[in-house]
């Protein structure tokens, strides 16, 4: 199986949400499901369909969880020493040439990306196209809307 890239910090809020599944929402359910049981006929129960379609998610969650964390790489990048050069969780400060304007990413595993929060996926034509570069690169970008041009300002492994 391929190896899942993550940085420390994906890593460990993927095991939080499978703690919190697998401790406080399986739980809950069990419990929805019991409950509604016991309001007698099933076949008419929508508390009781509703509790097993939710418990059918979580279960379908905790083992995708699971599977992704078995095949975690996880990469620290306090310890990459990469030479300047864009890699895997490094951060970057970018002037995007079409907005005029600086903004940073950090380039990340495919379940942490959170454009907003400024971390961008591995997988995302930004990222394939930074990945091997270095501070005063200029680099074009093909994007579903076009195409967009970042010059790397600077590269920093947090």
């Amino acid at each position: 199986m391929t190896k899942v890239p993550l940085t420390v910090s994906g890593a460990e809020k993927l095991k939080a949400e499978l703690h919190r599944l697998k401790t406080t929402e399986r739980p809950r359910i069990i419990q929805a499901i019991a409950e509604a049981r016991a309001h007698g006929d099933l076949s008419e129960n929508a508390e009781y369909h509703a509790a097993k379609e939710q418990q059918s998610f979580i279960e379908g969650r905790i083992s995708d969880l699971e599977m992704k964390l078995g095949n975690a790489q996880v990469i620290d990048p306090l310890t990459v020493n990469a030479g300047g050069r864009v890699v895997f969780g490094a951060t970057l400060d970018l002037f995007e040439e079409e907005g005029q304007r600086e903004v940073t990413y950090q380039i990340v595993g495919e379940d942490e990306a959170d454009i907003n929060g400024g971390k961008i996926s591995i997988g995302s034509p930004i990222a394939r196209a930074l990945i091997g570069k270095e501070s005063g690169d200029v680099v074009e970008v093909r994007v579903p809307d076009g195409t967009r041009q970042y010059e790397i300002l600077d590269v920093r492994y947090i």
